[in-house]
């Protein structure tokens, strides 16, 4: 499956619209208490274990976007937006979110 950040895919038209899809993956507090009790790794003001933590959530709701996208029958989600929110009291938790349109491409 075809997912971009642009709103058509090059070569492609698209045949028919499936709707907005989104997929999401959360953080806990646990996550971050751990990440920074290793801050050892920090090289440069980066943290490897909190980067890999964000890529694996961002992962998640990727594939849980294109998991939706296809159980509608799309070939592509296109216009994909990722946003990251802290929610949770006293912003425990942070959200990653992914979205954006399904469409099936002739």
């Amino acid at each position: 499956m075809i997912i971009t950040t642009t709103p058509t895919v090059e070569g492609h038209q698209i045949a028919e619209y499936k709707g907005i899809v989104v997929g999401e993956a959360i953080l806990g507090a646990n996550v971050f208490r751990d990440l920074f009790a290793g801050i050892r790794d920090i090289v440069g003001g980066r943290s490897g274990a909190y980067e890999q933590a964000l890529g694996e959530a961002r992962e998640t709701a990727l594939r849980e976007l294109e998991e939706r996208a296809a159980a509608r029958g799309a070939t592509a989600v296109v216009g994909v937006d990722l946003d990251y929110e802290v929610i949770g009291q006293n912003g425990s938790m942070l959200m990653v979110s992914a979205s954006g349109t399904a469409v099936r491409l002739g």
